[in-house]
C-alpha cells in the first residue's frame, strides 16, 4: 500500500464528509493505493456516525473510536499502529490542511529520501493573538532547545516513512515533538515544506495559549530523556558531586578558620552561628541525594527490559 492517511479528530462531524471526498479525489487522480484511518478521540457530536457511514461507502476507510477524550497523542499513536502504508500522512480533520499537498509530500519521502517532512503554514488564517502568536513563540523555543530548524513543528500535516512511525512512541502531549522523537530515534533526514493553510470552515479551534506552557514543559522532558534517559548518572551524579565538593570546601574553610583562632588564642566563633555552615550542610546533603538518585536510576536502567532495545533493532535491520 502506498499511503496511509491518519486523521485524529474531536467533534468534527461537519467537515468529515468533505475531507473524505477530497482525499479520495486526490488518491484517485494519482492512482495511489491508500487507506484513511479516522481516530475519533471521544467526540460528543455525530462524528462517529459520520465515520461509520464513510466506512460503509468506502472500504479503504478504517475507523478507531476512543470511549472518552484522551488527546491527540494517543490518537496518533493508535493510528500509527494501525497504519499499513509505506508513507504515512497525518492531517487535522478541520479542513485547514489541504489534501492537495499529499502528492508532493509523498514524492519527498519516496523520491527525495527524507525520513520526515513537516508542513509549514507560512501564511496563516488563524486569530493572530490566540493562536498565531503562541505558535510563533512555541516554535522559536523549539528551535532553540531542540536544534531542529523547523518553522512549524506542530503542523498537523506531516509525511513519514513507515519505519519512523513504527519506531517512536507518542504519549501525553508529545505529538508536538514528533520531529524531536524521530531525530532521537536516529532519523535525521528531516525537512519542511511550505503548505497551504485553509481558513477554518466549521467549528472552533481547540488550542490556545495553554499549549505554549504545556509544550515548553514537554520539550524539557524530551530533551532530558534524549540526553540522559540512558545515562542518568551523567546528570545527577555530576550535579551531586559538584554540590558535595562545594559544601565540603565550605566545611574545610570553617574548620580552618576555627583552628586558626584557637592557635592564635583568639576567641573562636561558634561554627553553627555562621550561615555558611548551614549552606555547606545543605549543599552536601543535596549533593549526596542527587548522586544517589543517579545511582538508583542506573540500577533501574540496568534491570530494564528495554535498555538494549536499540541492539535488537540493529540485529533485525541487519
Amino acid at each position: 500500500m502506498d499511503i496511509s492517511v491518519i486523521i485524529p479528530l474531536l467533534n468534527e462531524e461537519e467537515s468529515l464528509p468533505e475531507l473524505h471526498d477530497w482525499i479520495v479525489r486526490v488518491m484517485q487522480q494519482h492512482k495511489y493505493s491508500y487507506e484513511i484511518v479516522f481516530v475519533d478521540d471521544g467526540s460528543k457530536d455525530k462524528s462517529w456516525s459520520v465515520i461509520e457511514g464513510l466506512s460503509q461507502k468506502n472500504p479503504n476507510v478504517k475507523a478507531i473510536k476512543f470511549r472518552r477524550n484522551y488527546g491527540k497523542s494517543p490518537a496518533l499513536h493508535v493510528g500509527f499502529e494501525a497504519a499499513e502504508g509505506n508513507v504515512i500522512i497525518t492531517m487535522d480533520a478541520d479542513l485547514q490542511d489541504s489534501p492537495d499537498e499529499i502528492p508532493e509530500l509523498y514524492n519527498m519521502i519516496t523520491q527525495g529520501g527524507f525520513d520526515l517532512v513537516s508542513g509549514w503554514k507560512q501564511k496563516r488564517y488563524d486569530n493572530a493573538f490566540t493562536k498565531n502568536l503562541p505558535s510563533k513563540l512555541y516554535n522559536w523555543t523549539n528551535r532553540k532547545i531542540s536544534g531542529i530548524k523547523l518553522h512549524d513543528m506542530n503542523c498537523g500535516l506531516k509525511a513519514y516513512k513507515k519505519e519512523v512511525v513504527k519506531s517512536i512512541e507518542i504519549y501525553g502531549e508529545m505529538h508536538r515533538f514528533i520531529p524531536v522523537l524521530a531525530k532521537n530515534a536516529g532519523f535525521d533526514n528531516i525537512t519542511e515544506k511550505t503548505v497551504q493553510h485553509q481558513a477554518r470552515k466549521y467549528g472552533t479551534s481547540k488550542f490556545g495559549w495553554d499549549r505554549f506552557i504545556n509544550g515548553f514543559l514537554d520539550l524539557l522532558t524530551i530533551t532530558f530523556l534524549s540526553k540522559f534517559g540512558k545515562r542518568p548518572m551523567h546528570l545527577f551524579g555530576t550535579m551531586g558531586t559538584f554540590m558535595f565538593i562545594v559544601g565540603f570546601f565550605m566545611t574545610i574553610y570553617l574548620g580552618v578558620e576555627k583552628l586558626y583562632c584557637v592557635y592564635n588564642h583568639e576567641r573562636a566563633p561558634l561554627v553553627a552561628s555562621n550561615p555558611l555552615f548551614f549552606i555547606a550542610l545543605t549543599t552536601m546533603v543535596l549533593g549526596t541525594l542527587l548522586f544517589l538518585t543517579g545511582f538508583v536510576g542506573e540500577l533501574i536502567l540496568r534491570n530494564s527490559s528495554v535498555r538494549n532495545h536499540y541492539l535488537l533493532e540493529k540485529k533485525v535491520n541487519l
